[in-house]
Formats: C-alpha cells, sequence, structure tokens
C-alpha cells in the first residue's frame, strides 16, 4: 500500500536513502541530520513514516496495540514472483516473537524469559569463555580479520549451544544463514532472492526435524526446555511453534552479537587511550559494551506497522502505515544525552540506549549479548593488549536496519 501523506503537516524526503554507500558508510551523519531538521517524515522512496527522536520512538515501543511489529521480518521491498513461489510453496514457519503480537506474543514470551534466566545465562558463561579463549588462541601473529576469527564464529556457537544444535552442524547453519540481513532488510537481485529463499527453506526443515529428535533424546538445552513445557501444557507452545522459535532465535542471537563485537573493537581500536584504558581497568568493560550499543548499534532502525490512524510528532499516520524507526538517532538525540557524540566508556546513562528496544518487544537475549561482548573484550584485552588496528576501507551489509563491518583486519602481536 503506497500512502499519499498530508504535505500540509507532514514534511517529505525523497532523497532519503538508507541503502545508498554514502549512508552505509555513515549512517550516523544522515540519521542526525534528519532528526535535526524534525522529528518525523515520510520517505517516498521506502513508503515508511521515518521517525527520528528518542521520546516519539520509544513511545512506539511501548504502545503494541497501535504499533503492530507484525511487519519485522518481511522484507523491505516486494520480493520476485519466482522467490515468492520458493517460499510460498515449501516455507511454512510464521511468525516469532520479534514479529508478532499479543496474545501469541505473551503466551510464547512468557515461556521463553524462563528459558532465558538467569541460570542459564550464567551456565553458559564458562562455556562462552572457554570458547572465546579456544578461538582466540588459534590466531596466529600478523594481519587478522578478528569478525573471521572470533566475532563471527563465537555467537553462532553460542546460540546453537543454547538451543542445542550439535557443534558440527555449525557450519552448515551459517551457510543456510547467510545474506539473511540482506534478504529481508535489504534490496537483493532475484538471483540473490532465490539462493536465500531455498537456504532459508532448506534450515526450516532442518529446525523441524531437529525438534522431533529432541522429542526423542532431550537435553539440557533451550529445545528440550521448551518440549517440556509442551508436554505439561500442549496449549502453551505447539512443537510447530518450538521449531519457529529455534529458526528465529538462531539468526537473531547470532547476527546482532557478531556486529556488536566487531563494531566495539572497530571503535575502541581507533581510540588507543580508551583501549588501554580498559586494558589497565577491566571494570570499565560493561560500561564500555554499554556504550557501545549507544553509540554503534547493530541495529540502528527497526519497524512497525499502525493498528489505526495515529497522531505522532502533530503528524497523522494513517492505518496500515510502515514506521521506520530510526534507533540510531535516537541513541544520538542530544535531547536525551550529553554529547552524544562523544564515545564515552564512563557514560552514566548509556544503558539508556534503544538498541535492544523497549515494552514488550524487549531483546530476549540481551543478556546473553552483553554477557558474550564483556567476555571477548575481557579476554583480548587480557591475551592481546598490543594488538591494532590496521589501514582498512570497512565495508557494512547493505541494508536499513543492522550494521556490523564485515570484516575487521587487525595485527596480532607475536607470543
Amino acid at each position: 500500500m503506497t500512502i499519499t501523506p498530508d504535505v500540509r503537516t507532514c514534511p517529505i524526503d525523497a532523497d532519503f536513502d538508507p541503502l545508498s554507500e554514502e549512508y552505509l558508510d555513515d549512517p550516523y551523519a544522515h540519521q542526525n541530520a534528519v532528526r535535526d531538521r524534525g522529528p518525523i517524515f515520510y520517505s517516498p522512496r521506502l513508503d515508511m513514516y521515518v521517525l527520528t527522536r528518542y521520546e516519539d520512538i520509544e513511545a512506539v515501543f511501548r504502545n503494541p496495540s497501535v504499533f503492530s511489529a507484525t511487519i519485522q521480518q518481511q522484507p523491505v521491498f516486494d520480493l520476485a514472483p519466482e522467490t515468492k513461489k520458493i517460499l510460498v510453496e515449501k516455507f511454512t514457519t510464521t511468525a516469532v516473537m520479534s514479529d508478532c503480537d499479543p496474545p501469541m506474543h505473551t503466551r510464547i514470551r512468557a515461556l521463553n524469559m524462563k528459558g532465558f534466566s538467569a541460570r542459564r545465562i550464567a551456565a553458559l558463561e564458562p562455556r562462552v569463555r572457554a570458547k572465546t579463549i579456544e578461538l582466540i588462541d588459534r590466531i596466529e601473529p600478523g594481519p587478522v580479520d578478528m569478525v573471521a576469527a572470533l566475532s563471527y564464529p563465537l555467537p553462532a556457537f553460542v546460540v546453537s549451544a543454547l538451543i542445542g544444535f550439535p557443534e558440527e552442524d555449525a557450519d552448515r547453519i551459517k551457510a543456510w544463514c547467510g545474506n539473511r540481513i540482506e534478504f529481508s532488510w535489504g534490496a537483493p537481485s532475484v538471483a540473490e532472492q532465490a539462493e536465500v529463499a531455498n537456504n532459508m527453506v532448506s534450515y526450516w526443515e532442518y529446525c523441524q526435524r531437529f525438534v522431533e529428535f529432541r522429542k526423542e533424546n532431550p537435553a539440557d538445552d533451550f529445545t528440550s526446555y521448551l518440549l517440556a513445557a509442551h508436554r505439561e501444557n500442549p496449549e502453551s507452545i505447539s512443537e510447530y511453534e518450538i521449531a519457529n522459535v529455534t529458526f528465529g532465535l538462531s539468526f537473531a542471537g547470532h547476527e546482532t552479537t557478531t556486529s556488536l563485537a566487531g563494531s566495539a573493537l572497530r571503535r575502541l581500536l581507533s581510540r588507543r587511550q580508551l583501549w588501554e584504558e580498559i586494558c589497565a581497568d577491566p571494570s570499565l568493560i560493561p560500561g564500555a559494551v554499554e556504550e557501545m550499543l549507544r553509540y554503534d548499534s547493530a541495529v540502528i532502525a527497526w519497524r512497525r506497522r499502525t493498528t489505526r490512524e495515529v497522531t505522532v510528532a502533530g503528524v497523522e499516520i494513517p492505518q496500515g502505515a510502515t514506521v521506520l524507526l530510526l534507533l540510531g538517532a535516537a541513541n544520538h538525540d542530544p535531547s536525551h544525552f550529553h554529547d552524544p557524540e562523544v564515545l564515552d566508556i564512563r557514560r552514566a546513562d548509556a544503558k539508556a540506549h534503544l538498541a535492544f528496544g523497549k515494552g514488550i518487544h524487549f531483546c530476549l537475549g540481551a543478556a546473553l549479548a552483553r554477557v558474550e561482548g564483556r567476555v571477548i573484550l575481557e579476554e583480548l584485552t587480557k591475551r592481546a593488549p598490543e594488538m591494532t588496528l590496521l589501514p582498512q576501507e570497512f565495508t557494512f551489509p547493505r541494508n536499513i536496519s543492522f550494521r556490523g563491518p564485515k570484516q575487521l583486519w587487525v595485527q596480532w602481536p607475536g607470543r
């Protein structure tokens, strides 16, 4: 549905292009610029109303009855007919937590929150640390891509361990999940769409088979926990929904943490004094992780769809409109954060960022992401404080929502 906004009250920005090379290189400069011009505008290129300020975006997150999450996982741009055919015929999954509304969301999230208990996260931390050390110990002196060496394989291992996937399936799962970001939140070619769609089908079928396997072979993992809840009360969650949850968690729990770790290393190593400060005082690391989530978040924009006509910042948004929330602009909003363009690892209110959302859809894996980010920095500052960032041009996934360097080259010190 194409929207025709009321030009008397709503500014229109025909030039806003979150897929342009200039934007992808530095989205914060562009998001700050549009925020400084006003709290809301309409983008004809995206057919979306765009919100820019912290206060309005937080209010949207806290009002799920008016701003539905059902749009979130849908591709930003229309897919080719042949791609739709693949998905209609074979991809039978349905909404997961990030893209469903109450009452379904309430029922499934209540179970999942118990599965992501403090006890389970605490029990995972030794495995996170052991895997981090194992990956670091493999690194040889010289130039190394830290995304390939550490920040990509570690979250893939952790989320697989949480769900219960066999470690030997990790490479296959990573291959199936490749390019999913650009498929749903970018503008892939028809050939790229078909490849990703077929991978999604393969991975969905794998998740269904895995749930069947865990029914007969329970273990101490998240999938087994959900199956136990189903056996106790089949109405609480179905086996089909359990497969949906495993499908959604493996993507959400992997890509964003990879981006968080890559961006944190990039920013801290490029500001040598900050790197040396956390090397000298590891107690600064939890605060540094929170500031990184604010300053260079793995998620810089999110979407909602209106369930009725609503007024935001003086602009009437019609029912059925898509709203783009510029989280990067909100996390750099000077009306909420003092000197927001300064990367301050001692910032007292850094945790007020919107990187994990707010309200009923607050990121289920936030605690686990924080553990992984903290452990990565703790082990790297302890084992390789002399590590330096090499001169390079950074590239980023071509999409409107997720951000993190595809590669991060450093000079790894000698033994």
